[in-house]
């Protein structure tokens, strides 16, 4: 059996297991420990850090400031860490979590390089049986899954791949070592989130670097910058008030915007022009913020959307690479906005080609390179930017069966149903956190992940002092949760786009909207009267 942390398992039956050593499992084993549960934790990684720990390819950024992507569950590592941009590198954010798992003696728990491959409950004992790929099996009451919202990586399948004589490396899985692509031609397929913070890294040492993009992005810049001594100060003075604020906010962390957040038909043309302008110097989602209705109404959405266009019109001197960036199939906002350092300013450098894949598409790779239906590209290296089957995938790859036989994959076939994303009926004490049909990828993760690891904790601490065995959701519940998480979604603009929030970048996969778009803060306040009425909405034995 592999060492945890250099000594073997001495039990093979625990309180809880959890699934996973990032963000997430990081916390909800800290806490379960603090509450007195005894807990495995299984990581596939050879180290902490979840997200963190896997992509470290080139430019990989936090897109939430440092001050907001940080746990608020101790003051005392509040004041002592000190983050040195507004927005941190992955090295910065691993260097965090580690400090995170060593300050708080959470390593003597966590068995790493090891992935489950299945949990099966047993309806006999009210436990679930879980089994690793280093043959462990281990009995536990509670399984939890922190599996991240992003962990599964969409790897496409193209013809001749395996005969590319060239490196291939995905984004998600990114050597540990430095890779030099300097001298190299280099191509980059995706131009998402991932990709727009990768291309400029690249295009800086590549000899010739080509961009195979689907669907353009909407893209704001970030501004990033260090942060000054005074500013690290003021946050630790004040982080009481900024964890509060966050907690009630409606995306986990809060936005000074322009002014007074307006409609955008309560302005002039001139007064709405400004403070687009306004917002788009100061960065990140400081313009989404100024406004009140940009992800409601349609026509409202088309001013900022142009906005943008413009944007770009007026930073890529070439007229159709300009173009051939601009988005026109989707709301501003409708997909998950990146923000970026020199993203579009990239593209007047005089190495870099972009390509239009919807025009143009991939056929198949070769020895020297790949083709597409009209071109041909030799490159010495590609880089898979293609996402991830969001919210679900992790999920799914794990064999999950539950109550009579039941598995989640067969549950879940025409889409992902819980109740407040953090349990599925059929799955005795099985709890997701940041699960489909819960705000998480929507909101600022750290702030959704602490709220429900400790609406877990809480749960669990309830159900081991009212002697009770199992908690699961009710079946008329979790059908009405699902029924509201897709009406609220109905009154924005997000099914206007075909998204990862709707698995659209999957093939295959249903098309359903799974996070929920009400706010974290009211989500907060909706589970917290949940368990205030003895767990409403589950059946508790």
């Amino acid at each position: 059996m592999p060492e945890v942390n250099g000594s073997s398992p001495s039990a093979s039956e625990f309180d809880a297991v959890v699934i996973g050593s990032g963000f997430a499992g990081l916390y909800m084993l800290y806490l379960l420990r603090k509450n007195g549960f005894k807990v495995r934790e299984f990581e596939a990684g050879s180290g902490v850090g979840g997200t963190w720990y896997w992509n470290r390819y080139p430019g990989a950024r936090c897109d939430s400031p440092s001050v907001h992507y940080s746990y608020s569950f101790s003051p005392e590592l509040e004041q002592e860490w000190e983050w040195t941009e507004k927005y941190p590198r992955q090295p910065e954010i691993l260097r965090y979590l580690n400090h995170v798992a060593d300050r708080f003696d959470l390593r003597r728990d966590i068995q790493l390089e090891t992935r489950v491959t299945s949990a099966t409950y047993s309806e006999t004992t009210n436990r679930w049986l879980i089994e690793t790929d280093k043959g462990d099996r281990v009995a536990a009451k509670y399984c939890i899954t922190a599996v991240g919202c992003l962990s599964a990586p969409s790897k496409p399948s193209y013809k001749g791949l395996d005969s590319f004589k060239g490196q291939l490396y995905y984004t998600a899985e990114w050597p540990h070592q430095e890779v030099d692509f300097t001298g190299q031609k280099v191509g980059v397929i995706g131009t998402g989130s991932t990709g727009i913070q990768l291309i400029p890294q690249i295009a800086r040492q590549a000899a010739h670097l080509t961009v195979f993009q689907r669907t353009p992005n909407y893209s704001l810049p970030a501004r990033n910058r260090p942060l000054s001594p005074d500013e690290q100060a003021q946050f630790k003075a004040t982080y009481p008030q900024i964890r509060q604020a966050n907690r009630e906010s409606f995306g986990g962390f809060t936005v000074d915007p322009v002014g007074k957040p307006a409609s955008v038909f309560s302005l002039t043309e001139e007064e709405r022009q400004q403070k687009f302008e306004q917002g788009w110097e100061r960065g990140g989602q400081t313009m989404m913020a100024s406004f009140t209705d940009l992800t409601a109404s349609l026509e409202g959405n088309k001013y900022a959307a142009d906005f943008v266009r413009s944007k770009i019109a007026e930073i890529v001197k070439d007229p159709e690479i300009a173009r051939m960036l601009m988005p026109d199939d989707h709301p501003l906002g409708s997909k998950r906005i990146p923000i970026d350092t020199e993203y579009y300013e990239t593209y007047n450098r005089d190495n870099i080609s972009l390509v239009d894949i919807r025009k143009d598409p991939i056929e198949e790779f070769t020895p020297g390179g790949l083709k597409t239906k009209e071109h041909e590209y030799n490159l010495d290296a590609v880089v898979f930017a293609t996402g991830f089957d969001a919210l679900t995938g992790a999920l799914r790859r794990i064999n999950i069966t539950g109550k009579a036989g039941l598995t989640l994959q067969q549950k879940w076939a025409a889409g992902p149903l819980t109740y407040l994303g953090l349990q599925s009926a059929g799955f005795p004490n099985l709890f997701i956190i940041t699960g489909p049909g819960s705000p998480s990828v929507l909101t600022n993760m750290p702030v959704a992940i602490e709220q429900h690891v400790e609406w877990i904790a809480g749960c669990l601490t309830y159900l081991r002092e009212q002697g009770i065995q199992t908690i699961e959701p009710d079946d008329e519940a979790e059908t009405n949760w699902v029924a509201h998480v897709n009406e609220v979604a109905s009154h924005t603009l997000y099914p206007h786009a075909n998204s990862w929030y709707l698995g659209a970048n999957i093939p295959g996969k249903p098309r359903i909207f799974m996070p929920y778009v009400g706010g974290l803060g009211n989500y907060r306040k909706l589970c917290d009267e949940v368990a205030a009425n003895g767990y409403e909405g589950f059946k508790l034995f």
